[in-house]
This record gives C-alpha cells, structure tokens and sequence, in this order.
C-alpha cells in the first residue's frame, strides 16, 4: 500500500481519502496518489514544453548571430527569455504537485474511490457494477495510468476529472487513476478484485500505450489483469 501525507485541509476526514469509513465486511485492498514528477511530465507536458523552449532559445540566438550580433549579444537575447520558460514550467510542476498531494485514489473489495480537487475536493465511488471495462498506460520507467470505462448511465463531466481523466476521450469520459509509481501492481490488485466481484476469471491486460480497453463488468465478459 502506497503511503501518503495528508494535506492539512483533510485532517477531519473519516477515513483518508474517503467521505466515511468503510462499511462493515468492505475491505480496503490499496490506497495511493500520483507521483507529481510523473504527473508533471504526463499531463502537464513539462519535458515537451522544456524541449519546445530549448529549441525557441537556440533560435533566438541563431536569429541574433545570422544579424550579425556577437555571441554576446546572443546569450544576452536568450537570457531575456530564460525566466519566461523556467516561471512556465515551475508553475505547471507546482500544480502538478498540488494535484498529487490533495488526490487519494482508493482501492476495495467493492469499489474504487477517487477523492480529488486542489481548491473543492470531490469525491467519487466507482462501485464494480458500474464499471464495463478498464485498462492500463505504461510508461518506460515503470510508472502509468489505470483507466476505468463507466456505463453509459454514469458519466462524469470531463472538467471534474481533469487531469483524473483518460485525454481526449469528452464524450464519455473515463475515470484515470493516473500517475501511478506501481501501475502494473495497482492494474492487477483492481484486476482480481473485479474477477472476484464479478465471479469470472482474470485476462492479461494489454500494457502498450493506448491499449485497448478490455471488457470488465458485463455478463459474459471478463475484467482484466496485468
């Protein structure tokens, strides 16, 4: 179980991360957060917004010397622009950080709960009933995301979610655990908690980025595994 610090505005939760504590016989199988570095890169884009400023001050002072300008002149031209690019991307890795530490995304024997929010915190009960499939997005360094495919009766505005949300999916929104450290861990603890809330066997879970969502809840269909 992954531990995680508890910001001061949820001091007077029940229980961490959740509205209330676990009704009797609901069992809590994990609890964790995002990585905020993993966050910052992945949904922030920090490392594509740090190679699009690199190649803008490389071309600034290419510009600068191609008119003639001294070498000083163009470290003096790109040293105007410097401040610009590090304010950018510290401030998206700040609230990169702010998200990782007010989110908590809860895993039981029933449900997965998502309590998110920088400025309101909301909470969400993702009960296995209400979940047709899920997936999982592996990253090279062994961290990812764990998608969760609602019913057609469940939606969730995509503004609620952001950036607990699969990208570029509006019309029917899915639920992202996002960021995860261990997400081939966390993919198949969620994987053998659906199997035995559904009473069917688990399937391997493709892990390639953008795989596929596979089939979870639905009669006749079988959740996932990693």
């Amino acid at each position: 179980m992954m531990a995680h610090d508890q910001a001061p505005e949820h001091e007077f939760e029940a229980a961490p991360g959740l509205p209330e504590p676990l009704p009797r016989g609901e069992r809590l199988l994990w609890q964790g957060a995002p990585d905020w570095r993993v966050l910052a890169r992945e949904a922030m884009h920090t490392r594509m917004l740090s190679i699009y400023f690199a190649v803008l001050l490389a071309l600034r002072g290419a510009t600068v010397l191609a008119h003639d300008g001294s070498p000083i002149e163009a470290i003096e031209a790109i040293l105007w622009l410097l401040p610009l690019a590090g304010v950018a991307i510290a401030m998206l890795s700040l609230l990169a950080w702010l998200i990782a530490r007010t989110s908590v995304y809860t895993i039981t024997d029933k449900r997965v709960v998502m309590r998110i929010g920088v400025v309101l915190s909301i909470t969400f009960n993702l009960p296995y009933s209400k979940i047709d499939a899920a997936g999982m997005r592996m990253n090279a360094d062994g961290s990812g995301d764990v998608t969760l495919l609602l019913d057609d009766a469940d939606r969730i505005a995509y503004v609620h979610l952001w950036p607990h949300a699969r990208p570029w999916h509006l019309k029917r929104t899915q639920p992202m655990l996002r960021a995860l450290p261990q997400a081939r861990t966390v993919a198949a603890l969620l994987s053998s908690a659906l199997a035995d809330a559904h009473g069917v066997a688990r399937i391997a879970l493709p892990t390639a980025i953008g795989a596929a969502h596979v089939p979870a809840a639905n009669a006749g269909q079988r959740p996932l595994a990693a």
